[in-house]
């Protein structure tokens, strides 16, 4: 069988495995955004990060998905540069929505959420992504993502609207100031991974009223926002897939009972599903 590459990249990290035969690789890298990165500068990130680890590897197929590659230029950012890498392969660039429909149903049909650094929601025929929640991003919308719960932590320090109790905890967990963290949101790069790093904080401080409150009215904006308006969220199963899924699984099962929902899989990354629908 012909040396495979599948990648599956977010805003924060892009998950890598070399399929040999029966042999897997799995290397780890930085995400990559083509909305934020110049296919130069994802061949320079690639040639640090990736290449040194899967020397003499010549692939005879690249399958790529990733974060904003639902648009055709930004496909043609990342094609580039990965023809740049491995000139001899078929080069196939997909967004990260078929990634993780492909992962979650295979050849079922299903809805498919992805809660990871940015947010989507889509309703997968089986074949093909058949309708889908047009994103507009970590600004103005990517509701239940990491970065919109980092936002919502950072906003309740900014305006003091933690307790007593949760403030000290902040504090100790971070030493930062206003300054700084209007530095890293308004001029530093990459605020979205920035303001995604908060949501450790949520995790590690489970069961204080105000942590619940943001995480269950985050993945309600969603929920309102995006899936009811999908007639197939009453019908068929609900997978997630993505960190911020995993970490607050319980969250979302209650929730789903809740509004009488059918809950799926819920999968931290797609690579397993992945490997599993392109050598079958």
């Amino acid at each position: 069988m012909p040396i495979q590459i599948i990648a599956d990249s977010g805003a924060s990290t892009t998950n890598w495995c070399i399929l040999d035969g029966k042999t897997k690789k799995k290397i780890t890298t930085a995400g990559i955004s083509p909305y934020l990165l110049t296919s130069d500068q994802i061949v320079a990130l690639l040639q640090k990060e990736l290449l040194p680890k899967i020397k003499n590897v010549q692939p005879a197929v690249v399958h790529y998905y990733g974060t904003g590659c639902i648009s055709p230029v930004n496909v043609q950012i990342v094609k580039k540069a990965l023809s740049k890498l491995f000139g001899g392969a078929s080069i196939y660039v997909n967004h990260d929505m078929l990634s993780a429909a492909r992962a979650l149903c295979g050849k079922q049909k299903g809805m498919v959420v992805n809660f990871g650094t940015g947010s989507f929601c889509c309703y997968y025929n089986g074949k093909n992504i058949a309708r889908q929640t047009a994103g507009i991003g970590y600004v103005l919308g990517d509701e239940g993502s990491g970065a919109y719960l980092g936002k919502k932590v950072i906003q309740y320090y900014l305006y003091e609207t933690f307790d007593e109790d949760l403030r000290a905890r902040f504090d100790a967990a971070y030493h930062t100031s206003r300054a700084e963290i209007l530095e890293k949101v308004y001029r530093q790069p990459l605020p979205n991974r920035y303001m995604a790093s908060y949501t450790m904080f949520l995790a590690e401080n489970r069961g204080h009223f105000m942590v619940e409150n943001i995480i269950e009215d985050s993945f309600n904006e969603f929920f309102f926002t995006h899936l009811y308006k999908y007639k197939e969220s009453w019908t068929l199963p609900i997978h997630f897939i993505g960190s911020v899924a995993y970490g607050f699984k319980d969250v979302l099962k209650e929730m789903c009972s809740n509004y009488e929902l059918q809950l799926g899989k819920v999968l931290k990354t797609p690579m397993e599903g992945l490997i599993q629908y392109h050598t079958s």
